[in-house]
């Protein structure tokens, strides 16, 4: 390769947010052989929720392209509880990064609120996923087109809606699944204790969850992929 020519390639900032270190490599292999005289990549890992944050909060980076599994270890301090966090988070840092989210879970409610709420660039569903599905997606998401993998597609064509809950709920239902007592909840989310045991009581409602058990809820939330 000629000066010229490596001076012409277009540099990207890539980040990727997985906590499976062999999944990071098998990402940063792909997009390394993409079209490798027309673009310069310099990626960026992270391995979970804290350590993402402070990559993207570091303001001597912004980033084109940000992959992000949804399910990885939390940061509380920051309330960043999943990838979707994250993805928020770079909204508001970047607003020009274009997401790609990778996920195991095939809730549909799941899909359509990430859809709804961060709508990312690319969507695709793990199981779904090979060297060829990683390249396609990222070849579209690169020339501003948005990409589905193909069970997204099928979900999104067989659904026609869904169960939606806002940051509180989602909290409640964190904690919850934590052990967290109820009445201690109020140190973790700024509501009042009223106001969470209303919460709680419509999220078993509207979950379908019959009896006093919180594992039932948490059990019914997880089967929804509201948490996970």
């Amino acid at each position: 390769m000629t000066i010229e020519t490596a001076e012409a390639r277009l540099k990207k900032n890539i980040l990727i947010v997985d906590d499976h270190p062999f999944i990071i490599q098998g990402y940063k292999n792909a997009i390394t052989r993409y079209e490798p005289n027309q673009y310069e990549f310099s990626i960026l890992e992270a391995k979970d929720c804290e350590s993402a944050y402070h990559v993207i909060t570091n303001p001597t980076v912004t980033f084109d392209v940000a992959f992000l599994d949804i399910s990885m270890p939390s940061y509380e301090e920051k309330e960043l509880y999943s990838g979707e966090d994250l993805a928020k988070l770079i909204l508001e840092y970047m607003p020009d990064c274009k997401i790609i989210m990778l996920t195991m879970f095939t809730e549909f409610l799941k899909l359509k609120t990430l859809i709804n709420k961060v709508n990312p660039r690319g969507l695709v569903i793990k199981n779904d996923l090979t060297f060829d599905e990683l390249l396609n997606a990222f070849d579209k998401v690169i020339k501003d087109e948005v990409y589905y993998s193909k069970s997204i597609l099928e979900m999104l064509e067989s659904h026609d809606n869904s169960i939606e809950i806002d940051l509180f709920d989602k909290q409640i239902l964190f904690h919850l699944s934590k052990g967290t007592e109820i009445q201690d909840m109020p140190q973790f989310i700024p509501i009042s204790l009223n106001a969470i045991e209303s919460r709680k009581s419509n999220l078993k409602e509207l979950l379908n969850v019959v009896g006093e058990e919180d594992l039932e809820l948490v059990k019914a939330a997880k089967n929804k992929g509201l948490i996970f």
